[in-house]
C-alpha cells in the first residue's frame, strides 16, 4: 500500500475534461522534437515507473507502450511539466534514432515551402514496412 501523497505529483497535473494531457517529447542529447502524443494518469505513472514512454492512443482508446511494435523505445531522462501542469514535456534517449512511423527520426519531417506546400525535409531512415513487418 502506498503511502498517502505517494503519488501527489500526479494530482498536480491539470488534465482536460476526457481525463487526458497533452505531451511533447524531446530528444535529450539534440534538443528536437521529436513526436507529439497524449497520456492519462495510468500512462503517466507508467511512464514514471518504466523509465519508457507509455501514451494514451485516442484512435486505438488504450495505453499504447512506444516502441512495442517497432522496437524504438523511448528511454525517458527527464519529465517536467510547464507553468500551468498542463502539459508534459519529456526529454528521451530515442533508441534505434527513429520516432515516426514513418521511419524518420522526428515525426516533424514536413515544412511549410513558400505558402505553397508541405515538403518532406526528412529522410526516411528504415522502410516502415521493414519496422512493422510483423
Amino acid at each position: 500500500m502506498s503511502a498517502p501523497g505517494h503519488r501527489k505529483w500526479l494530482n498536480e497535473v491539470r488534465w482536460d475534461e476526457q481525463g487526458l494531457v497533452p505531451v511533447i517529447v524531446q530528444e535529450a542529447t539534440t534538443g528536437d522534437a521529436l513526436m507529439f502524443a497524449w497520456m492519462n494518469r495510468e500512462a503517466l505513472e507508467k511512464t514514471a515507473a518504466l523509465g519508457q514512454a507509455v501514451f494514451w492512443s485516442r484512435s486505438r482508446r488504450k495505453l499504447w507502450h512506444k516502441g512495442e511494435e517497432s522496437g524504438h523505445f523511448q528511454k525517458v531522462l527527464e519529465i517536467r511539466t510547464d507553468c500551468d501542469n498542463d502539459v508534459i514535456l519529456l526529454k528521451v534517449e530515442q533508441v534505434g534514432g527513429i520516432a515516426c512511423h514513418t521511419g524518420r527520426h522526428s515525426c516533424f519531417f514536413q515544412k511549410l515551402s513558400g505558402e505553397e506546400q508541405w515538403e518532406a525535409v526528412e529522410e526516411i531512415l528504415k522502410d516502415p514496412k521493414e519496422i512493422y513487418a510483423k
